[in-house]
């Protein structure tokens, strides 16, 4: 019995060894495993488990703890699980034809239902994170709506539509939205690599082969 006890432990222990180490926190190669599953699912891609995809997710994954560090330590509005029931329920509409053919979707990548919702969830948590934390510090002027107006829209949409009007008005909406969004994506990338340079991140190439 002993003997069994060991070798259900030393079992475990493989299937559970540690990815990355995010400070006092860990990533688990089942939760390496499990976020590459519902992430290709999402995204509708083959599964990849190439040592780069690994790092990558890595990568991600050690950046997701740490917004979820702040969100534990700061008073952040938090999504409620009820709130991406419509996304879900468009993801399978977009995607499906019926429930049967989603819950065989799930079982071919090897993930459950819950674990879509809570991957929505958390993009969701991600997304409103970001728009509370960054999003009053990002400015947007007219000078800079009419450059990416000149630069990027009005040539497109020349283009898509020749000899129609171009106006800046058309677009001034959308624009400002897109600028304030790659504000927003700076303003992140920023914190967390400053965020990295306080934390201590492990990588055991082990777990990532």
């Amino acid at each position: 019995m002993l003997c069994m006890a060991f070798a259900a432990l030393g079992f475990a222990e493989i299937i559970d060894r540690i990815a990355v180490s995010v400070g006092d926190h860990v990533i688990t190669a089942t939760d390496l495993d499990r976020e590459i599953r519902v992430t290709a699912f999402l995204n509708g891609v083959r599964l990849d488990f190439s040592p780069t995809a690994k790092r990558a997710t890595a990568d991600r994954m050690a950046e997701q703890l740490l917004v979820r560090r702040e969100l534990e330590v700061s008073r952040y509005p938090m999504p409620q699980p009820s709130d991406i029931e419509p996304a879900l329920e468009e993801f399978k509409s977009k995607n499906y034809p019926d429930d049967a053919a989603y819950r065989e979707a799930l079982t071919q990548y090897g993930i459950t239902d819950q674990g879509v919702k809570d991957q929505l969830l958390w993009q969701r948590t991600l997304l409103e994170f970001i728009d509370v934390r960054f999003r009053p510090g990002v400015q947007v002027n007219d000078q800079e709506i009419r450059e990416y107006f000149e630069k990027v829209v009005e040539p497109t949409a020349r283009a898509a539509h020749p000899g129609q009007p171009v106006t800046l008005e058309d677009y001034r909406d959308d624009i400002e939205r897109t600028l304030i969004g790659q504000g927003e994506d700076r303003e992140m990338d920023a914190w967390i690599k400053q965020a990295r340079k306080r934390t201590q991140i492990v990588y055991h190439d082990e777990a990532l082969k």
